[in-house]
Order: C-alpha cells, then structure tokens, then sequence
C-alpha cells in the first residue's frame, strides 16, 4: 500500500472517532450552548492527571488541583498562554481539553465546555501542534480541507472555505504544493489554515512557534493575532518563550514544576503594535523582566 493509501486508512479511523455517538463534534446542544453568554467556556475544577507506568506501576502526578474559569466575553475570544516549566503539565491540560488520550480523560476533577462534560475529541475544539502536521501526500488545499472532509462537507463547499483560509493566511498560489515544498513557517501556517477552516470555537496551541526563528515566529504572532480578531474564538497557547506569552496573552496562567499547579494568573494589556516593533519597547522589556522573575522565582 502506497503512502497516500495509509493515510486514507488512518483518515477513515479518525473519521469513526468523529462519528462515535458519544462524541461532542456530533452534539448539537453544545454548539448551541456558545450563543448563550452566561456559560463559561471553559471550567476546570480541581483537574489532577496521574500517569502510570504499565512496567513498573510506578505513578507519576503530571496535573495537581487546576482550577480555572474561562467566561464567554461578548463578541470577542480571549487569549490565554500558558507558561512553566518542562513537564509540568502544560500540553497535558490542554490534550485533556481537547479530550485526546491517553491524557484525557483527567484522573480527577471535572472539565467542561460550555457547561457540559468533556468526553472526548469534538470540532468545537481544534488543536495546533508544535510538530509539522500536515500530510505529505495532501496538497496544502487538501490539508486544510482536511476536517471538513472529517464533517462530510461537500467537496465543492470544502474546497471553497480552505481556499478562503489559505489566502487569509498568506499562502494563496501554494494551493497545489505539498508540505515538503514549503518552509516551516509556511507549514505552520496550513496548520493553523487547517484548524481554523471548520471554525472551532477554542483553539489549543502546543507551542506552535516553537521551531522557527525569531523574525518568522513575529510575523506569525502577527498573523494570529490577525485572524483571532476574526475568528472571535478563545484561544490557549502554551509556550516556553516569555516575550511570546506576554505579547499574546489576554491572561497567562503560571505553571509550577511538576506536579503541575496554576500558581498565578496575570492580566495583560493586548498588542497594540506589530510583534516586532512592540517587543523591541523598554516598556515590554519592563514586563518580560517582571514575568521572567515570577518564573525564576517558582523554578
């Protein structure tokens, strides 16, 4: 079987976890729940995540008594980037909110989107990693229509609202190219297409920007900002670049070692320039220095 023939396999089992009758993609109360202000968007009560190792037995505490609230600003999202050190948990909460095992579900606590129970992967929730996903053997525009194929779009209307993303990420005239012909900027900006394009009303970010340079990693932090103001969704980014999640965060949640807690929440003011320019400021600096010392201090 050719390369292409695996990942139609892999698609069709990733097309049956989307259609279980348990899963939230298929749940039409939930989508409604978001016209509905007064329900957070997202309630973390208390979530501890212990791991085990089927070897040895031994348990690991990776998340340990996270509580938060995410309330549903009226038209507009907010920005949360998440910040700690190595292995404390960070990607862990956000695989448990997106309901992806074997993180999900948490050994404890209690996890809601728009005031029902996580219980499982859903497209009211899209994922961006910090590994190029995209599929070799799919073209950019077949990547981005990617999910909607997962919702039965028709192919006409899929091929229309990746097209629509695609120049709205800046990659118009690559629709027919494949990621080994792109840039690893680029590929992440198909990925961001390809989450964006079935229009999730929180997006998880696992350090994106993570393995580009700085120049590309500011125009993406542009590009983000850019089309968050559009998309309107609430957005958590987590990163272990401190100017990144300071330029971003509406609010960033501090993360101690592990066993992973959220020791503070610290409000921010949003951009008002380019990445660039803005984090070039003796102000900015003011605050990455203050941050900075708040990290140091729970190392």
């Amino acid at each position: 079987m050719d390369l292409r023939g695996k990942i139609g396999g892999a698609v069709s089992r990733i097309r049956g976890l989307f259609a279980r009758p348990e899963a939230p993609a298929q749940d039409p109360a939930r989508f409604a729940a978001y016209s509905d202000t007064s329900i957070p968007v997202i309630e973390c009560k208390n979530v501890t995540k212990i791991f085990k190792d089927r070897r040895t037995g031994k348990e690991s505490i990776a998340l340990e008594n996270v509580s938060f609230t995410i309330e549903d600003l009226p038209n507009m999202g907010e920005f949360i980037t998440i910040l700690g050190p190595s292995g404390c948990g960070k990607s862990t909460l956000l695989n448990i909110i997106s309901g992806l095992e074997p993180h999900y579900p948490q050994t404890k606590g209690e996890v809601k989107v728009k005031g029902a129970p996580v219980a499982g992967p859903g497209s009211d929730r899209g994922m961006v990693f910090q590994s190029y996903s995209s599929f070799p053997c799919y073209t950019v525009l077949e990547n981005v229509a990617f999910g909607l194929m997962l919702k039965g779009a028709p192919e006409k209307e899929r091929e229309d609202i990746a097209a629509d993303w695609i120049k709205k990420v800046k990659l118009a005239g690559f629709e027919r190219k494949y990621p080994k012909e792109l840039s690893g900027g680029m590929r992440q900006r198909v990925a961001l297409a390809r989450t964006l394009a079935v229009n999730p009303r929180i997006v998880l970010m696992d350090e994106p920007f993570g393995a580009l340079d700085r120049i590309t990693r500011w125009e993406m932090q542009d590009l983000l900002i850019e089309l968050w103001e559009k998309v309107q969704a609430t957005v958590f980014l987590v990163t272990h670049d401190i100017p990144e999640a300071v330029y971003l965060g509406d609010r960033l949640f501090l993360m101690t070692p592990r066993p992973g807690r959220l020791t503070e929440i610290v409000k921010l003011p949003r951009p008002t320039e380019k990445a660039a320019e803005m984090q070039r400021t003796s102000r900015f600096a003011e605050t990455v220095n203050e941050i900075s010392r708040k990290v140091e201090s729970i190392h």
